[in-house]
């Protein structure tokens, strides 16, 4: 990046350094930080969503749909993380691909499965051979919210559906007994009730996504654990930026990352309790209220 970059064995240690943190593949390992911050704002809100509506199936008064919902969350928190953190997006990637492989390719006459592997015509891959390595890397990246979203909406939808019944009975009866239909009183009364006791359970899951982002290696996509033991181990001569094993110092960079992360989520999360607890019938509500 500097123009007294050219030779780096003639620097001293200051512009060595200088030069070093600014080379390519530390732009790269920067670059992983900023993907971790976006998976985490694009996949919280999806999980939320996700978690929203099996809490809602669960206490559906359609028998199928809250069979579904039920079997949904059991089955996710039954089943260790990682082993659907492998299974959807090899799923989700074959089932797009089979689609597309019956649109595109009508007159194919070979097996699709042949022994273990999974063979579609060349038009039909995700993505295409021809597409660049932006669009490669968004791919692995959309799967992997995938993913994420699936494992965490279930504990998600079983946060939601205990704060659901935390919500006081009583009040539903008194909305049912003044005629309000079921809709409204799941929109009106219960849902905008259920959040303060829900937040603390979804505080701990969001912690929990947090530090469940290092998996993403498990996707192929090079995260900051991937940069952090690349970078950091042993560099020879035959490198131009030699140096020793600075592990250490780079997995001592992901411990201060991920620190300063839950340190600023658990701010965010106390000012957000308090903002909901106002005019709750809950402790924190009524200690605002006698304060």
């Amino acid at each position: 990046m500097f123009d007294f970059c050219a030779d780096p064995a003639l620097l001293d240690t200051f512009p060595w350094m200088a030069c070093y943190l600014t080379t390519g593949k530390q732009m790269m390992f920067y670059e992983s930080f900023l993907v971790v911050i976006a998976l985490l704002a694009v996949t919280a809100p999806i999980a939320l969503a996700v978690g929203f509506g099996g809490a809602l199936a669960r206490r559906s008064a359609i028998a199928p749909l809250r069979w579904f919902g039920i079997g949904y969350t059991s089955i996710v928190r039954g089943v260790p993380d990682i082993a659907f953190f492998l299974f959807v997006p090899l799923a989700l990637d074959q089932g797009l691909e089979y689609v597309r492989h019956k649109v595109k390719c009508p007159d194919w006459d070979m097996p699709i499965r042949q022994g273990n592997d999974f063979v579609v015509c060349a038009a039909a891959k995700l993505p295409q051979s021809s597409a660049p390595a932006m669009v490669h890397d968004l791919y692995a990246i959309a799967l992997a919210i995938a993913a994420y979203a699936f494992v965490f909406g279930a504990f998600a939808a079983f946060v939601l559906s205990g704060a659901m019944n935390a919500v006081p009975r009583a009040q539903l009866e008194t909305a049912e007994a003044y005629g309000l239909s079921r809709r409204q009183i799941t929109w009106r009364i219960l849902v905008p009730q259920m959040w303060v006791y829900a937040l603390p359970g979804l505080s701990n899951l969001w912690m929990v996504l947090i530090k469940a982002t290092p998996l993403l290696f498990l996707l192929g996509i090079t995260d900051i654990v991937y940069w952090a033991r690349e970078l950091g181990g042993m560099k020879t001569s035959a490198y131009a930026y030699a140096h020793g094993d600075w592990r250490l110092w780079y997995f001592l960079a992901l411990l201060v990352f991920y620190l300063g992360m839950t340190k600023l989520s658990e701010i965010a999360f106390e000012r957000l309790s308090q903002r909901l607890s106002r005019g709750q019938a809950t402790l924190a509500g009524m200690s605002q209220a006698k304060s």
